[in-house]
């Protein structure tokens, strides 16, 4: 989907099946089915604050925009200066209207030859047709529907990271 189609009633995450299989209680949320809980709300809360988590935020809109001016036009519609994000870096920031409102929050990340936004679920939708109507005809945004997004969560997220030898990108974090 590329943002100018027909939102269907209820959509299906990329990791639907697999969810299912493992016995996930599937609610509606944002126009999809997600798996709220799988062996309780109240244990994966508590697992989660002491330990990690991983969830599947895939409703979220990831949305990649490329062009030769896609930085700078993003500068009109996000309070920050991308000039400084590095190749790989994330930026928490917000969607603002003409008048300077905030529309919905985001994380913007810089990409060697493009920049990927994941906006709210619930309002992905507005958010693109902002974007379609305040960026220039020669950013292309791409909606990433077909790609899973999970969110590693808890104190020892970055412990379950490099023990898989996986590095976090950001030097900030420390296990």
């Amino acid at each position: 989907m590329d943002g100018d189609e027909a939102v269907p009633e209820t959509q299906t995450l990329p990791l639907d099946a697999w969810h299912r299989a493992r016995g996930g209680r599937m609610v509606e949320f944002a126009g999809y089915w997600m798996p709220v809980q799988f062996e309780g709300i109240i244990a994966e809360h508590l697992w989660t604050r002491t330990h990690a988590g991983l969830f599947d935020v895939s409703h979220m809109g990831q949305l990649v925009l490329s062009g030769e001016t896609a930085g700078a036009a993003l500068e009109t519609v996000l309070p920050i200066d991308l000039s400084t994000l590095k190749p790989g870096g994330l930026r928490y920031s917000l969607l603002l209207d003409e008048n300077g409102g905030i529309l919905d929050d985001l994380i913007v990340a810089r990409w060697p030859d493009a920049f990927q936004l994941v906006v709210n679920g619930a309002t992905k939708w507005d958010d693109i047709a902002h974007l379609r109507e305040n960026l220039p005809d020669d950013v292309t945004i791409s909606l990433r529907d077909e790609q899973a997004l999970l969110a590693l969560q808890g104190p020892e997220a970055v412990t379950a990271l490099t023990s898989l030898g996986l590095v976090p990108a950001m030097e900030q974090i420390v296990p």
